[in-house]
């Protein structure tokens, strides 16, 4: 079976370390590196946090290099109050085993995108955009060498979940975004509209716990928390589970209701900066420069999910 290589760049986050154990325990996905910015929690945070989940996954080997600890040109804003002070609050886990890389992320994103074959590498990014855009910069070669990126981010139908207007990925660093979906490399966006759609529910969660493995009941425990933020907004117990929805999109993407758009992020409004305006009717004309990602078959993202968790110790 070939392998789909992939870089993950995160900002742990109870829903990043989803993604991130559900993408170990696929074997169709080679996880090269994980690289990590300041976004949920500051940097430092977020960096021993992937660390810590690459350990929880039994995958110390897998390198994690800290990037960005600040966007481009904002100042950064965490979300302690839906991820608790560490960003993973939940879960006790030990204290990593394995330190940092030396190299900053962004100079490891330009190193290996120039040595790998034209094409081998996806980029996934789950938090702000910071270190593949500040990678896209330094090195514009990179830019053809990408095969796709896939991110967490954005939203249009549903609005913004940190503004009115902008989903929290995007409105930390849209500037860094705006370089990623101008820059003309294949992108497709899990906004919040798809993320709404796969929302785990407390039965689910017991299957997941029921699994019996360390992964499982630390993730499990990591959901219970995370489930208490989003009372005010969502009518069930249930709670959507943003950034699983990239590695359920490399692994299946039929489960997606899928429409090539053209999509721009605002940047001069106070109002509604980090807005992602997916022309979603073509309106425009203008190039349609991302596959933007609706909804999700939640039945079957998440008895996939469960089923990749089982390959966990």
């Amino acid at each position: 079976m070939s392998q789909r290589k992939i870089i993950i760049d995160t900002d742990p986050g109870q829903d990043d370390a989803f993604a991130i154990l559900f993408a170990l325990g696929s074997p169709e996905l080679d996880v090269v590196a994980l690289t990590t910015v300041g976004g949920n929690v500051p940097l430092a945070l977020t960096s021993r946090n992937a660390l810590q989940i690459a350990e929880l996954a039994g995958r110390s080997d897998v390198p994690v290099y800290a990037g960005c600890s600040r966007p481009m040109v904002k100042a950064l804003k965490t979300a302690e109050y839906v991820h608790g002070p560490t960003g993973i609050d939940g879960c006790v886990l030990p204290e990593p085993t394995k330190p940092l890389q030396d190299k900053h992320a962004v100079n490891f994103l330009v190193d290996t995108l120039m040595e790998a074959p034209e094409g081998e590498i996806t980029v996934c990014t789950l938090g702000p955009m910071t270190n593949l855009g500040m990678a896209m910069v330094m090195e514009p070669r990179i830019i053809p060498r990408i095969r796709e990126v896939v991110l967490m981010g954005g939203g249009f139908f549903e609005g913004g979940n940190a503004t009115p207007a902008a989903e929290f990925n995007i409105w930390v660093d849209p500037h860094a975004a705006a370089v990623v979906f101008d820059s003309g490399v294949p992108v497709t966006m899990a906004g919040i509209d798809c993320t709404y759609t796969a929302q785990m529910t407390p039965e689910w969660l017991q299957q997941l716990r029921a699994l019996g493995t360390r992964s499982a009941i630390e993730a499990a425990n990591m959901a219970d928390f995370y489930r208490q933020y989003g009372s005010h907004k969502f009518p069930t117990e249930a709670r959507p589970i943003h950034d699983a929805c990239v590695t359920g999109y490399l692994l299946a993407p039929e489960l997606y209701e899928q429409k090539q758009c053209n999509v721009t992020i605002e940047l001069m409004s106070p109002e509604t900066i980090g807005m992602t305006v997916v022309d979603w009717w073509h309106v425009t004309g203008r190039r349609k420069n991302c596959n933007v990602l609706r909804r999700i078959n939640a039945d079957g993202f998440f008895a996939l999910m469960l089923e990749r968790f089982g390959n966990l110790p």
